[in-house]
């Protein structure tokens, strides 16, 4: 049985003219070899795989051949050519710096250099790895890298260049190998497919040029693996399969989904593919590169930048024409968002879920658009179901708890329904006072946040984005508290002590639109007085009231009210909700 060889090593080049993907670096050695301009000392860096050791091992063998051709390459009938590819030469010599680092091996190396060739004109000295020399070898190797005897040509390789002294990298030629385009890896794979006779399918040989990421040998190892799984016909099924690769037409479905808004196929898509034990890491990873290729084919300009087989191209093609530019760019910004908490998320299933759906939203209709501004509520994903559910007229309160745009008036002169003491009153319990939260903090938790996010101090009189819009709108207690609340969190950092005391403070409507606010001391009124503009201008943006007034006084001594403890707030608790206690007293819990 004939001894098997892996590709890598059987379609190894030999000459310059077989090296893929790298014309521009073999074209200068070979005119350096026909010309006879030969350099002391080469320094070949790159990523892996791309030919860095194979062009060193070229350009040694022609450098001493004895009769080159026109074209530089060596012709490999001479005895120096022959000993070469014998592997008997003792010009040339190869060592691995990974194994071969310290000061003992290079000063070994040296001595070894002082030995004039016996045929042939240079030794060749390639040093592969050189970046794993230490640092007192680096040194040890300066001087005689920099003036090496006239016979001697230095020939390093490394994938780091990076780590090398400043001082090597001044003393040497540098090449800086590219990585292998998809492309060029999938013509080469076709070559060596048809000399070994292997049946295949291009969209198959693209899916592993695309695994090795750039790397030749990759390439032809994963071939090599791909090959023997399939017995002699690489499909493009078996490849995924035998990779483990997430089929691209999962990504195509979910694009055009999204487009369709189809949010609950999406999600059906999803399961399937993590009960295939895909990582939603992975799925949001390829997507984006996907996005980012129909992106580049709706342009014909950008088209080349895409590195996938002539019928992906045209796949691509088809569905940057169903999808927006707008779709795309939003796409592409949540899929990073998500790539970024993926990691830090707790729940990362329900993290790719809450993307995808988003993603899914981006091409809905905004509802309410004759407003004049972007609604604030979550679109719905069900529309048709949402509509026979909700009620066709909806309280005026409640629409303006919800979003805070509903069921407003816009007349500046229409009857509003406030009372003049601040509107309509409402019966607060004991323990809403006490406890040092507001429930409406547990609504915002499931309010979707506007865009457009204005904090105390962001407006400026020459800022182009402080220009406020002109409106006169209703408001209720429950709106007012609710967007002083949504305020205070989102005060920035530097102002996060004066917004822990405005949160315990209880905004009220004196006189419709005047809002008073009452302070416990003079400290806390002397800061907010600073702010005062900034938190007026909030408040008339999110109130969507131009008219509202802000009064602020210190609390007298009947207003003020002790600050219960954890203990005292608990107790309060269970005497207005008697659930509490019994609830305790099933788990016999106790207050820490």
């Amino acid at each position: 049985m004939e001894e098997y060889i892996v590709s890598a090593r059987k379609y190894r080049p030999t000459t310059f003219d077989t090296v893929v993907g790298q014309q521009a670096l073999t074209t200068t050695l070979k005119n350096a070899v026909k010309n006879g301009k030969l350099a002391h000392a080469y320094l070949f860096c790159g990523p892996r795989g791309v030919g860095k050791t194979t062009c060193a091992r070229i350009f040694a063998k022609a450098i001493n051949c004895m009769s080159p051709t026109e074209e530089g390459e060596a012709c490999g009938h001479c005895e120096s050519c022959q000993a070469f590819n014998e592997q008997r030469s003792f010009n040339i010599f190869e060592l691995d710096a990974a194994s071969n680092n310290s000061v003992e091996h290079i000063k070994t190396l040296m001595e070894q250099t002082r030995i004039p060739p016996q045929v042939g004109k240079y030794k060749v000295f390639i040093i592969d790895e050189v970046h794993m020399l230490s640092t007192a070898a680096f040194n040890a190797f300066l001087k005689t890298l920099e003036e090496p005897p006239a016979h001697v040509i230095f020939i390093l390789a490394t994938t780091e260049k990076h780590k090398i002294l400043p001082t090597i990298l001044s003393r040497c030629q540098i090449y800086d190998f590219e990585r292998m385009t998809v492309r060029n890896t999938i013509d080469h794979l076709k070559t060596v497919a048809e000399k070994e006779g292997i049946q295949y399918e291009e969209q198959a040989l693209a899916v592993i040029a695309e695994k090795a990421d750039g790397g030749m040998r990759d390439a032809l190892s994963i071939f090599d693996q791909a090959a023997s799984f399939c017995q002699g016909n690489i499909t493009y099924q078996k490849v995924i399969e035998d990779l483990n690769v997430l089929d691209a037409e999962y990504y195509f479905k979910i694009t055009d989904l999204s487009v369709e808004n189809k949010v609950s196929d999406i999600m059906v898509l999803l399961n399937q593919i993590i009960n295939k034990g895909f990582d939603g890491g992975l799925l949001i990873g390829g997507l984006a590169k996907h996005v980012r290729n129909v992106l580049m084919a709706k342009d014909p300009q950008t088209l080349p930048l895409l590195e996938v087989s002539d019928q992906q191209r045209e796949r691509y093609q088809q569905q940057a024409q169903k999808c927006e530019t707008r779709f795309l760019y939003d796409a592409l910004r949540l899929m990073n968002q998500c790539d970024i908490n993926y990691r830090q998320s707790s729940n990362k299933r329900l993290l790719v879920e809450l993307t995808l759906i988003e993603i899914a939203q981006l091409t809905q209709p905004d509802e309410g658009a004759g407003s004049g501004r972007k609604p604030r509520r979550l679109k719905s994903l069900f529309k048709h179901l949402t509509q026979q559910s909700q009620p066709r007229k909806a309280a005026p309160q409640v629409a303006a708890a919800g979003s805070g745009e509903a069921g407003r008036t816009s007349s500046p002169n229409s009857p509003s329904n406030h009372s003049s003491t601040g509107g309509p009153k409402e019966t607060v319990s004991p323990l809403k006072k006490s406890v040092g939260f507001s429930w409406n903090k547990l609504r915002e938790k499931s309010t979707v946040k506007s865009k457009m996010q204005i904090i105390p101090g962001s407006l400026s009189p020459n800022d182009p984005n402080s220009v406020i819009k002109v409106e006169y709108l209703d408001f209720s207690q429950q709106d007012l508290e609710f967007q002083w609340m949504m305020m205070c969190n989102r005060m920035p950092q530097n102002l996060s002590g004066i917004a822990t005391r405005m949160k315990n403070m209880n905004p009220v409507i004196k006189e419709f639109p005047q809002v008073e606010v009452v302070v416990d001391n003079q400290l806390a009124l002397d800061q907010m007085t600073e702010i005062k503009g900034s938190i007026l201008s909030t408040l008339r943006i999110y109130l969507h009231n131009s008219g509202i007034t802000l009064d602020m006084r210190i609390a007298e001594q009947k207003e003020r009210k002790r600050i219960l403890t954890r203990r005292e707030q608990f107790e309060l608790m269970e005497k207005e909700y008697p659930a509490v206690a019994k609830l305790r007293d099933l788990l016999d819990l106790e207050l820490a």
